[in-house]
């Protein structure tokens, strides 16, 4: 069944806003993260500290997806298709990973570059909120024309 740009502009819309939890938990995690247990450290606040707290969000961004946004697009609530469309999930937020981390470490050096931002706490978290807009747009067409691509 072929969508309408109303309809999918619509989920666009409600995706933006049911991931901003995830958005929160993301920068959150991140942040305390960053600053208290990697503070100074490049690995620990660019490579250790956003894959742990991309993956909570993910976490939180599913659930959120499952039970609410595309709820009327799952035909069998149940373990196996709660599970089945986690993995899914998972799946494809690897790849949105691959592009947040991309994008992250690119608008690090850019500012590094320009000298923006050094020696602030929270210039790891700007990165990532930066490369999270590049990763949502992905997670986004891959939620809705894929995971939970509408049934005929």
């Amino acid at each position: 069944m072929k969508q309408t740009f109303k309809e999918v502009a619509r989920n666009f819309v409600m995706f933006v806003l049911t991931s901003s939890a995830g958005t929160i938990v993301d920068l959150g995690v991140h942040w305390l993260l960053s600053h208290f247990v990697f503070n100074g450290s490049y690995w620990g606040s660019y490579w250790i500290a956003p894959t742990i707290s991309f993956e909570l969000a993910a976490m939180t961004n599913f659930v959120i997806a499952y039970y609410f946004l595309w709820k009327d697009r799952v035909t069998y609530r149940g373990a196996r298709s709660f599970w089945r469309h986690f993995a899914a999930y998972n799946a494809t937020s690897l790849g949105a990973y691959v592009i947040k981390f991309i994008a992250m470490q690119g608008i690090h050096f850019l500012f590094v570059r320009l000298n923006f931002l050094q020696d602030v706490s929270v210039e790891p978290v700007v990165c990532n909120l930066l490369a999270l807009c590049f990763s949502g747009a992905f997670n986004f067409l891959m939620n809705e024309f894929v995971i939970f691509n509408k049934k005929k």
